[in-house]
């Protein structure tokens, strides 16, 4: 039978979180960089002849360096174009390192032990804000079989890139900062505008919606510091009950109180009962499983109680019946299309 897996996510619906940990700083954020380049020094495994713009680019690079010749008269193998992309850090100052991920985009077979050459990146706007270049490390099995196994075609150059240009933002003369959440949410926006007014008795914060939230920065206050402030602030977050199921790998993530409504369903020959009456009975020689979680005689039924069934202790019953993953997850959606769950079900 195919290894069930069932996570409870051990959180209250209620319980005290760091702003930091549920909204983000507009602005205050990475930037995707891109550039394209060659990787040389390979050892037979680079782009063959049918990637015709690998052959034109190192025509180019060539012809860069005073050499003129046809792409048709290049037969190496030891260059493979690549793609060359990264994350460029808010604040990012001149000179930092950082590091870059080298992809091919021809035939190239590895880019082990491969050099990539000086590679401007950059951003959506056209502009360059980086160099990039270095020797690849794939991070993994090399020809001589040692280490663990890898994707030959793709690997890093660790701090192979340098910042060349900063993206201007003034953050320490700004009178507001604008924080949103991650997850839309009323009452989590309510709850950090409160927190913030309350610990610096002014109203200084106000939700203008259920995920954005302006921030006045206090006149005794430096910008770096108001932040760092409000950051570490914790609140009363709200956390939105739902279940996961990823019927691939047939896991199923749910909270741990989520309650279950009186509802009947067979699913094969598992028939399940959740009983509106305050008490459950206990047929002779069932076994009782968590609390209210009764297993009939015949090992293929489950009755339980109201008021006591949750989503958590409903599948590991289900479990030890001996229920398929599959037979599990359709279940909980026919239980969530009757209306026996109410909390939002998402399938992956």
């Amino acid at each position: 039978m195919k290894k069930f897996a069932l996570l409870c996510a051990l959180i209250a619906s209620l319980h005290a979180t760091r702003i930091n940990e549920i909204a983000n700083i507009v602005g205050v954020r990475d930037n995707q960089i891109i550039g394209y380049s060659l990787v040389v020094g390979l050892k037979k495994t680079g782009d063959g002849t049918t990637s015709k713009f690998t052959l034109q680019s190192i025509a180019n690079m060539l012809k860069a360096m005073n050499i003129d010749m046809l792409p048709t008269d290049i037969k190496s193998k030891n260059v493979a174009a690549v793609v060359v992309t990264a994350k460029f850090a808010p604040f990012a100052r001149q000179g930092d390192a950082f590091d870059v991920t080298v992809s091919s985009i021809g035939d190239a077979k590895s880019l082990e032990g491969g050099t990539l050459l000086m590679t401007p990146l950059k951003g959506v706007d056209g502009k360059i804000y980086a160099l990039a270049q270095g020797p690849v490390s794939i991070g993994g099995k090399n020809e001589k079989g040692a280490g663990a196994d890898s994707h030959p075609t793709a690997g890093m150059v660790y701090g192979g890139g340098l910042v060349e240009r900063e993206i201007a933002d003034d953050l320490a003369h700004k009178e507001t900062v604008t924080l949103s959440l991650k997850m839309s949410n009323f009452a989590n926006a309510l709850a950090i505008q409160n927190s913030i007014n309350n610990r610096y008795g002014m109203k200084i914060s106000n939700a203008i919606d259920s995920r954005t939230i302006i921030v006045k920065r206090p006149p005794n206050k430096s910008m770096v510091e108001f932040i760092a402030d409000v950051e570490n602030l914790g609140i009363d977050y709200v956390q939105e009950q739902k279940i996961i199921i990823n019927e691939r790998t047939g896991t199923i993530v749910a909270g741990v109180d989520i309650e279950i409504k009186p509802v009947m369903i067979t699913q094969g020959d598992i028939t399940i009962k959740i009983l509106s009456q305050d008490t459950v009975s206990n047929p002779t020689g069932a076994v009782t499983m968590d609390k209210a979680l009764v297993i009939g005689l015949n090992q293929n039924e489950v009755y339980t109680q109201k008021g006591t069934t949750t989503v958590a202790n409903l599948a590991r019953s289900l479990q030890k019946l001996g229920a398929s993953p599959k037979a599990m997850i359709s279940i909980f959606q026919a239980m969530k299309s009757a209306g026996a769950i109410s909390c939002e079900l998402e399938v992956i």
